[in-house]
């Protein structure tokens, strides 16, 4: 019974990793598609979708998948129609939501998302309703045991970026989505590897509320997030100690 105990429990660990590797994948994939069909397949000529296959091969996704991907953008295979969309509305206790997605259905995706707002005490608002607390930015991520902090300043101050911080062992760069294409050139040409790069959208201001009202939100946050039409999702809840540490 041990022995079939162990084999169930890994089994169960193998299938939640394909499942999450599956759904990776997946949004790599869509990513990839977008961006090849509006700045076409060369990486060297566009930006995002050089973005899109570094994040595709961080995820290890095979290379044969990232070029199916590539070629439905350009239309050298047939594919769904992805299109972006994003989608604004409130948690509970008054937190701004705004969700980025990439779906094929935009009926279908609109009515699963209102579903799980509603479902968690929040709703759905139109267009605009929370999209001025949020800035649009460029976020790189580089490791500060490889890099000298003034020479990177130097590097990316140059290129247009806003700020610097370290945090723990890793320096974060922001940088206007503008200049966001510079700056990734600059890091590029230096020589300089990040472990993480995208565009991303900064609350300006944050609310903080009680740990069960908290945990509501961080509730239909996951919920969202595994929302197969879900690239992205941002909200104005301010995570203290105890809100981390239960999510």
């Amino acid at each position: 019974m041990s022995g079939h105990s162990k084999w169930s429990t890994i089994k169960r660990k193998k299938e939640a990793i394909d499942k999450r590797k599956s759904k990776v994948w997946a949004r790599c994939s869509k990513d990839l598609t977008i961006a090849a069909r509006e700045g076409g397949g060369a990486h060297e000529m566009s930006p995002r979708l050089a973005l899109a296959v570094e994040k595709a091969k961080r995820e290890n996704m095979p290379k044969d998948n990232i070029e199916r991907a590539i070629k439905r953008g350009t239309g050298e295979i047939q594919g769904e129609d992805f299109e972006e969309m994003t989608y604004e509305g409130y948690a509970c206790g008054g937190i701004a939501v705004f969700v980025e997605t990439l779906t094929d259905n935009t009926n279908r995706t609109v009515a699963d998302l209102r579903h799980l707002f509603s479902k968690a005490g929040g709703s759905l608002g139109k267009t605009g309703s929370v999209a001025y607390l949020f800035e649009r930015k460029g976020i790189f991520q580089v490791p500060a045991d490889d890099n000298d902090e003034l020479q990177l300043f130097e590097i990316v101050a140059e290129a247009g970026a806003e700020d610097l911080q370290r945090d723990d062992n890793t320096f974060v760069i922001t940088v206007p989505v503008e200049q966001f294409d510079a700056v990734q050139t600059a890091l590029q040409d230096a020589g300089i590897e990040t472990s993480e790069s995208n565009l991303v959208r900064i609350p300006t201001t944050l609310l903080q509320l009680p740990d069960d009202e908290a945990q509501k939100v961080v509730k239909l946050v996951d919920q969202l997030e595994e929302y197969q039409d879900v690239q992205a999702v941002y909200t104005t809840l301010e995570m203290d100690g105890q809100t981390v540490a239960a999510y």
